[in-house]
């Protein structure tokens, strides 16, 4: 039997019991014993916890069920003697993460189940290791195939639904470290920390605690809440300066919900990295007995600031701020092995290419990435891992996830927005003007639920939801004009169209080959294993064969690398051109936007902008381009002309700046052959936070057979910008 003991003490003082464990598959060929005492486990294969069973070759192409197995000892102040006789103290085994079921067993006694990958799970276990040193825990995690359409069950979210995904992934496992944690006689199970108001003078803090106590009896709740300063040991600073507050709560036996409020003096507010500092608190509860003894102990970290969606636009302190974002997918499909300097990294990456939020797509990620968010100033768009339809069963699943959610991740400020269902119609576009289970009875469920137990940001039912009876605005928009349909310059016409679907575009891009394309199998070109590729690495080939031609078996697009540079280029352009229509629509009515996405979690021919290593592709320049805080623009001209067209192009000024800028020139030159054929001016003033129209180019197209260029140059008060735009002359007959 494997098992070190006695295992090491974790900072926090608990007892992690993570590490080498043994596993075997737990199918019907197997007996049905593999939990009880004493069962011999040799020859079973050796895995690593925290993991995913997956990455062990022993389980490579495993589906599950597994039954991991350790023994650990009894370390102090965890040996006999230690349970909740005497002085009182309780013990907890705590599973902070695993995917997605499992039945758990202490020494053949059945301690419970879990469902539910992204919050912990915990048992009570005093009396268990009181009565003996050495202790043997059995685990049997199941996390099956996500299923049809409509009949999955995972709340897996983007882990097991997209099209993303390596459809044979499993991310089954125990993914997150498994820890004895002690307690006194109260133990608070649950709680949770919000905003609820911020002013000059004050901000309010509202916290709820579920409190678990053995007897009836009577605690001190003690609260304090100290400025947060990086790189120090705040939560002993402010147990020595904390402003505190204390309450006193009788309790019964059981479970206890307590709520109330603290009031903090003179707050100094977090703000989104683009308006300000972003300024955090520590927030720190303890429980105390009656003998004044700590019982528990909780803190978080939090941002004191406000946030409001007004028909789409983002308001976080009474400022509207326009949001230029990107979706994040999973840092890696084995998000076990996802490092803090990686989920860091990804932040820092949103930050100098000029985003202001992040949509977490279809699911939760490591804590990793909320803190690095809140330290940044960036927004999170917090998605729930519901992605596509599900089964009827899961709807008090959801609710009861939605619950946890909200406890885990609410005192975040980073997170500004929930959503509870990605595309609930996916693959049903007919069905969206029609009532579905999924779209109307499950989400408007979780929903109720988000609103209900936070209560201090917005909340979305869900996203990519077409305008439908009786919620005929619709929700946010999928518009992947140029990749699904149509061709990628029909946005500006569709929403001048239909300008609902302008008002926040969640999702929009093309798909390129990735720099890192070891798993391309490039030397085979033309003759790719394009079934392996699109089963394994996300390619949407007949999508990428149809917005640039000549992809596949004929060979005709040349060199496998000229074809991935073509189809990075087409990434590219559509990427910035789509993103200059939506900022040219700013506020009118567009409140900001999303690409998809910011990076691969595994090698694919996806939709990122840096692929599973990291490395740029050239949609990422010309996303961080299009998103400067201030850029000069003019209407796409179409992709040719032909001698005696009349061209007529606006030219705008976009300036995502809170401030105005004075003084400013805008310059146009249309030059062919070699050289500027035309020059336009104009002069004015910059407003702040507005999009302004700056003049019109008109003119007639040459007779010439070179192309046309037009240059935007501007320059005022600290600012300038630039931009270039093209056409062909095509000589002859008209075709269009």
């Amino acid at each position: 039997m494997t098992g070190n003991f006695p295992r090491m003490a974790n900072a926090d003082g608990s007892i992690d019991v993570s590490g080498t464990w043994r596993a075997m598959l737990a199918d019907e060929s197997r007996p049905r014993d593999l939990h009880e005492p004493g069962v011999d486990t040799d020859d079973w294969p050796i895995v690593t916890v925290p993991g995913h069973w997956r990455r062990d070759p022993a389980f490579a192409d495993a589906d599950g069920p597994v039954i991991y197995r350790t023994v650990f000892g009894s370390p102090d102040p965890f040996g006999p003697g230690h349970g909740t006789g005497g002085s009182g103290r309780r013990t907890w085994l705590v599973f902070d993460g695993v995917f997605y079921t499992s039945d758990v067993w202490l020494d053949g006694t059945y301690l419970g189940d879990t469902e539910g990958y992204f919050f912990a799970h915990e048992f009570e276990v005093s009396d268990q290791l009181a009565s003996r040193a050495e202790h043997e825990l059995a685990v049997e995690v199941a996390c099956g195939p996500a299923g049809e359409p409509g009949a999955s069950r995972n709340l897996t979210g983007s882990f097991q639904q997209g099209p993303h995904v390596d459809r044979d992934w499993n991310p089954g496992g125990i993914w997150r470290p498994v820890r004895l944690e002690q307690s006194g006689p109260v133990r608070v199970r649950h709680w949770r920390v919000r905003c609820r108001e911020v002013t000059d003078q004050a901000a309010t803090i509202a916290l709820r605690v579920v409190l678990d106590t053995v007897e009836a009896g009577g605690v001190e709740l003690v609260t304090r809440v100290v400025p947060h300063v990086p790189g120090s040991d705040n939560a002993s600073k402010s147990r020595l300066e904390g402003r505190e507050h204390r309450r006193s709560q009788s309790l019964a036996a059981g479970e206890n919900r307590v709520e109330w409020t603290v009031n903090v003096p003179s707050p100094r507010r977090w703000w989104p990295h683009s308006l300000g500092a972003a300024d955090l608190y520590d927030v720190e509860v303890e429980v105390r007995t009656e003998d004044g003894s700590l019982s528990d102990l909780r803190s978080h970290r939090i941002g004191l600031r406000t946030v409001e969606l007004r028909d789409w636009i983002t308001v976080v302190n009474g400022e509207r701020l326009f949001l230029k974002g990107a979706d994040v997918l999973p840092t890696r499909l084995a998000l076990a092995e996802a490092s803090a300097e990686e989920i860091a990294g990804d932040v820092d990456l949103a930050v100098r290419t000029g985003l202001d939020f992040l949509r977490v797509h279809s699911h939760i990620g490591r804590p990793e990435l909320y803190d690095a968010a809140d330290e940044a100033g960036m927004l999170l768009w917090q998605d729930l891992p519901l992605h596509g339809r599900y089964s009827r069963g899961v709807r008090d699943q959801a609710r009861r996830q939605a619950r946890e959610a909200v406890d885990l991740l609410a005192h975040h400020p980073s997170v500004f927005l929930w959503c509870g269902h990605d595309e609930p119609t996916a693959g049903r576009r007919a069905t969206q003007a029609v009532p579905t289970w999924n779209r109307t009875l499950l989400d408007h469920a979780v929903k109720s639920v988000l609103e209900h137990t936070d209560g201090t940001r917005p909340v979305v039912a869900h996203s990519g939801v077409l305008p439908h009876p009786p919620q005929l605005e619709g929700t946010d928009s999928h518009l992947y004009l140029g990749w699904r349909r149509g061709v990628d310059r029909d946005l500006p016409l569709l929403l001048a169209r239909w300008p609902r679907l302008a008002r926040f575009v969640s999702e929009l891009g093309a798909q390129s080959v990735p720099p890192a394309d070891d798993f391309m199998g490039a030397d085979a070109w033309p003759d790719l294993d394009w079934d392996d590729l699109e089963r394994h690495h996300g390619l949407q080939r007949a999508e990428l064969e149809r917005a640039v031609p000549a992809v596949g078996p004929s060979g005709d697009a040349g060199s496998y690398e000229d074809w991935k540079a073509a189809t990075q280029a087409y990434q590219a352009r559509l990427v910035r051109y789509q993103v200059e229509a939506l900022r040219r629509l700013k506020y009118r009515p567009t409140g900001g936007f999303a690409v998809f996405c910011l990076a691969d979690p595994a090698p694919a021919v996806g939709f990122s902008l840096v692929d599973h290593e990291r490395n740029a592709k050239p949609a990422l320049g010309a996303l961080s381009a299009a998103c400067r805080p201030v850029i000069v623009v003019a209407d796409r001209p179409p992709a040719h002309v032909h001698p005696g067209d009349q061209l007529h192009l606006d030219v705008h000024v976009v300036s995502d700046d809170h401030i105005a800028h004075g003084d400013t020139i805008v310059t146009a030159h249309l030059h062919w052959e070699g050289e500027v054929r035309h020059v336009w001016t104009w002069q004015g003033d910059i407003p702040a936070d507005e999009c302004v129209w700056v003049g019109a180019v008109s003119f007639e197209v040459p007779d010439t057979d070179d192309a046309l260029e037009l240059d935007l140059d501007l320059q005022g008060d600290g600012v300038a910008a630039h931009a270039r735009y093209g056409t062909y002359v095509l000589r002859g007959e008209h075709d269009h």
